[in-house]
């Protein structure tokens, strides 16, 4: 189509993933980048996504950073969701050990929200601005990184059907995970009885 549209989430693994990408042959003149979530912090605050998008390539036109210091945010909010692609190329998502992603919280209600985008509940100090359902939902692909054995229980919960995890609410059709073997660690082989909520299905 000419162009890519692309959401990145924050985070130390998707930090090494833009790292190489930046070597790879990308036209960067035909990408541009939004933010899946972003911590209520000040400009320059190392708590910020925004930094990781700082050694893309790209002008900064074609970096959309969200509305977080706006005074007004349920104003800045609204125009950051008018100003969305109609739907994404691609959502790249992480995997937080609580099992959210995004900026889903376990047990908040912003996975029930229809706006594209809204504010979830506070989380180590800070409240968090993200892209809702919907909007990741209608991506044609998303992708899924996680690494570290940290990784490993709330994945495996995911892939076999932990209905209470947020993660769940992300649409599995079009999306790709990429783990390594530490995050793959609690899941089945291949041919070996399943444990769990997948196994009666």
């Amino acid at each position: 189509r000419g162009a890519a549209l692309v959401a990145l989430s924050g985070g130390s693994t998707p930090a090494a993933m833009l790292a190489h990408l930046v070597t790879l042959d990308v036209p960067w003149s035909q990408v541009t980048v939004w933010q899946v979530d972003e911590r209520l912090a000040p400009d320059g605050d190392d708590a910020r996504n925004a930094r990781l998008l700082q050694g893309l390539p790209l002008p900064r036109a074609q970096v959309r950073l969200m509305p977080v210091t706006a005074r007004h945010l349920s104003s800045a909010m609204r125009r950051y969701g008018a100003g969305l692609p109609p739907r994404f190329d691609v959502v790249h998502l992480g995997l937080g050990d609580d099992g959210h992603t995004a900026s889903w919280l376990p047990g908040d209600p912003v996975v029930d929200l229809a706006q594209p985008v809204a504010l979830s509940g506070s989380a180590h100090g800070f409240v968090r601005m993200t892209l809702t359902p919907p909007v990741v939902n209608s991506a044609r692909h998303r992708l899924v990184l996680a690494a570290g054995t940290a990784k490993a229980e709330p994945m495996r919960r995911w892939l076999l059907d932990d209905g209470s995890l947020p993660i769940q609410r992300v649409r599995r059709a079009g999306t790709v995970v990429v783990i390594d073997a530490a995050a793959a660690a609690g899941l089945p082989v291949a041919g070996a009885p399943v444990a769990g909520p997948a196994a009666a299905q």
